[in-house]
């Protein structure tokens, strides 16, 4: 026990932080639906496949267009992806409202790429991955170390005093209290950023190699990019394939032979964004090709749900609530582990 206590101590002295910025921007990007203070934002989503093939037709192709995000139930604009950093919100009619060159003019997209990237790019994501794995470990061992002391359990929402031995207990005891729920979180995030700890998770349900495959696109040779795409065709295809799914993303070819790829979403599905894809000649605009998601593999489909539950995408307000308690809980845990860890050292 030790010997789990030193390392315990140590992992959060040096981590903790890391968990607490992660914790704090998790809890606010649970909610930005809500406080993306944009004219039309609550506009209710327009299920017309002429009027959003009017929209695509208005904001694609373009030349800083990259693909499309189409409005969801709890956000009514469509977001424009660019190259780089560079974006746009539009109405569902695609009327511009607001444009931007640098991901600092938008706090919904800094935040998601400190709370993905640490600002610092597939080297970020990596010490997340890492700060995630962590996670999991303090949660197995502080339950094993707080059974020790279980009958001095007290609930305490926030520290008696700044002492550190009344933030050691406190941390102790909300940690227990919060660990179901923040061992969901970080071996959720860590599913996400190392995919070898999802195929071992995923195991009993499909071999990782099958997962793999199941999630890739398929060789598909296309034409061109045409000046003016036939995108109400295309919708119309696309909604054909798959009659309970909704549009989520519409994305042009990256290089020369690429098709023209709508991603959906069905009905049956966690995903946000949907899994289920639909793939067209960029030049002719003939469908080549789909993907139902609700057909893959167990462990792909299990996979695809791992955001969601992450993220607090199902379960309504209740469950965005309780994941914004969690992501407070890790913050506050967090820093003042660290805080503890290297300034309120024991007064001898």
């Amino acid at each position: 026990m030790k010997w789990l206590d030193l390392l315990h101590r140590w992992t959060g002295g040096l981590l903790g932080l890391v968990l607490a910025v992660l914790g704090l921007s998790g809890a606010i990007l649970v909610h930005k639906e809500d406080w993306i203070a944009l004219p039309h934002a609550g506009d209710a989503l327009v299920s017309d496949p002429a009027r959003i093939a009017l929209a695509t037709g208005r904001l694609l192709p373009a030349p800083r267009g990259e693909a499309l995000i189409y409005a969801s139930e709890r956000f009514g604009l469509i977001q424009l992806r660019g190259p780089g950093d560079a974006g746009a919100y539009a109405d569902q009619s695609g009327h511009i409202v607001t444009r931007w060159d640098s991901q600092w003019q938008r706090p919904e997209l800094w935040l998601f790429d400190l709370h993905h990237h640490l600002l610092s790019g597939d080297a970020g994501e990596t010490v997340i991955g890492i700060a995630g794995l962590a996670g999991v470990f303090f949660v197995v061992s502080g339950t094993i170390l707080w059974w020790r002391t279980r009958r001095t359990f007290r609930w305490r929402l926030l520290p008696s005093r700044l002492s550190r031995a009344a933030i050691l207990w406190h941390h102790r005891d909300l940690g227990i209290v919060i660990a179901p729920l923040l061992l969901l979180a970080t071996l959720t995030g860590t599913m996400m950023v190392f995919r070898p700890v999802a195929g071992l998770v995923l195991w009993p349900f499909s071999p990782p190699s099958a997962i793999e495959a199941s999630l890739k696109p398929p060789k598909l040779a296309s034409g061109p990019l045409a000046a003016r795409p036939d995108w109400h065709a295309m919708i119309e295809q696309a909604q054909a394939r798959f009659p309970d799914a909704r549009l989520r993303i519409l994305s042009l070819p990256r290089k020369p032979g690429d098709p023209i790829a709508i991603r959906m979403k069905r009905a049956d599905e966690w995903l946000p964004n949907g899994r289920s894809m639909v793939w067209f000649d960029a030049a002719t605009g003939r469908m080549l090709g789909s993907r139902d998601a609700l057909d893959l593999p167990a462990g792909a489909r299990m996979f695809n749900q791992v955001y969601p539950l992450h993220a607090a995408k199902v379960g309504g307000l209740a469950y965005r609530l309780v994941m914004t308690l969690v992501g407070l809980g890790l913050a506050l845990l967090g820093s003042l582990a660290v805080w503890t860890f290297w300034f309120r050292r024991r007064v001898r």
